[in-house]
């Protein structure tokens, strides 16, 4: 971060020692969709904190609030207008409070019209590309009082420096990359997020050990893409290079990555895998559709063959493998026979779960411009149909680890007083009777149950 940022946050820090409501001036951040998002909320709350802010859960109080967006879901944008709207009338019982939104739906320019035209108490509007100038904005959004609008004016750079104030105290988000090259046709991400920049292996380096001395023991890195982590660089690492860097970092921690397109997933990284010491025995590899001919149309650039060439070279070199995945339902011109190709995919791979969608076009991408002739009723039975096979894969799986002993990260109470409920290395979810405190460190665990989605289990 440039040393004019940083001015710009001690100049924030004096202003708001006068202009706070209680006793220190509050920020409330507020997170919708993915985990990139949720970075990049951490390193505005590291600016905010270094503004002299500290942080509520409870928007009325709050001197700052803001709205990090997300543009892939028609109802994740549907939330945060509502949510803005909510807010009109504390902002009329407290004119001096910011009110400021951010992330990937401010910057299409349909939405930060509308936010412009009916949302006239929102005071700050800012895309992607203007983390690093975000002490500035703040600044004189906050001294003039006018509304500032900043979004599409992406330089192709990254900007390093930025502080990072981290939601959790154990498991944390690694950042390698930033945008996408890809331009699936039902996906928004390559126009609100800009092309790929990779950062250089070095300094996430440094910052995954920093990380694990700070005691970290579930360390994400994340990327629209990370298998083409380096275009752009000079040598070019490879994603299997870089994770296998990270690997050698002594300590008790996990190492996952998220999200792996199959076009750039290579048996490299796979081997990479199956020799470390700490990378997760956890591989999501979305494929979207089981129909080559519904893979064309997304643009995806692989065909079935080629996943199920992954899929398999995955088995055979990590046996223990956990596989997961990422399908749409309904995408326009899917026919029930494609869709069949897509359940007879889930059914050949055996995944341990997926995440499912029904197309929702974007506007702005080739998909939603495509006929869709397929009725929503119709695509919700397709839906229902899909999740019944998945439930009963799941299912014959979760029971096959019956009796077996699973190195478990445990992270937080279970619902049922007395329970805990942690992770396995390949992402399951357990629960079983101990006490809060082994929470936040590795404990192995007898597994004695299992339910479609959830084991259960005892100390072992």
């Amino acid at each position: 971060m440039s040393d004019s940022q940083i001015e710009y946050l001690n100049l924030t820090a004096e202003l708001m020692s006068i202009r706070k409501r209680g006793d220190v001036p509050l920020a409330y951040v507020r997170t919708y969709g993915c985990q990139q998002n949720v970075a990049d909320s951490e390193r505005i709350k590291g600016m905010l904190r270094k503004a002299g802010y500290s942080f509520t859960e409870n928007a009325e109080e709050a001197d700052f609030i803001l709205f990090n967006t997300c543009a892939v879901r028609e109802h994740a944008e549907d939330r945060v207008f509502g949510n803005v709207g909510a807010l009109k009338k504390l902002k009329h019982r407290h004119p001096q409070i910011l009110i400021a939104l951010c992330g990937c739906m401010m910057e299409q320019e349909h939405v930060a019209k509308r936010i412009h035209d009916s949302f006239p108490f929102v005071g700050l509007v800012f895309g992607t590309h203007c983390m690093h100038e975000f002490p500035e904005l703040l600044y004189k959004s906050l001294v003039d009082g006018s509304r500032v609008f900043v979004r599409d004016n992406d330089d192709k750079k990254v900007y390093e420096g930025i502080p990072t104030c981290r939601d959790g105290k154990f498991k944390g988000w690694l950042p390698i990359m930033y945008g996408c090259d890809n331009f699936c046709t039902y996906c928004i991400v390559p126009y609100v997020r800009g092309r790929e920049r990779s950062r250089q292996p070095e300094i996430i380096i440094a910052e995954a050990k920093e990380m694990i001395e700070q005691g970290y023991k579930d360390i994400t890195l994340l990327g629209q893409n990370v298998n083409s982590y380096g275009k752009g660089l000079d040598p070019r690492p490879t994603f299997a290079q870089l994770i296998g860097e990270i690997d050698k970092i002594p300590g008790d921690y996990w190492l996952r990555f998220m999200t792996s397109h199959p076009k750039d997933c290579t048996h490299e990284l796979i081997d990479t895998i199956a020799e470390s010491e700490h990378i997760s025995l956890h591989l999501h590899l979305p494929f979207q559709s089981g129909s080559d001919r519904v893979l064309k149309a997304m643009n995806r650039h692989y065909d079935r063959a080629k996943y199920l060439d992954i899929v398999n070279y995955a088995k055979a070199r990590i046996p223990d493998v956990s596989l997961t995945s990422d399908v749409i339902v309904g995408f326009p011109g899917e026919t029930y026979e494609d869709f069949q190709q897509t359940l007879s995919l889930i059914r050949e791979v055996g995944f341990t779960s997926l995440f499912t969608f029904i197309f929702s076009p974007r506007n702005g991408t080739p998909a939603a411009k495509m006929d869709d002739p397929v009725s929503d009723e119709e695509k919700g039975k397709w839906f229902r149909e899909l999740l019944a096979v998945q439930e009963e894969i799941a299912a014959e799986r979760c029971a096959s680890m019956v009796g077996r002993v699973e190195k478990v990260l445990v992270e937080e109470k279970a619902k049922k007083e007395g329970r805990l409920c942690g992770r396995t290395s390949g992402n399951i979810i357990v629960e079983f009777d101990g006490d809060d405190s082994l929470i936040g460190d590795f404990h192995n665990v007898r597994i004695t149950q299992a339910r479609n989605w959830i084991l259960t289990g005892e100390l072992a």
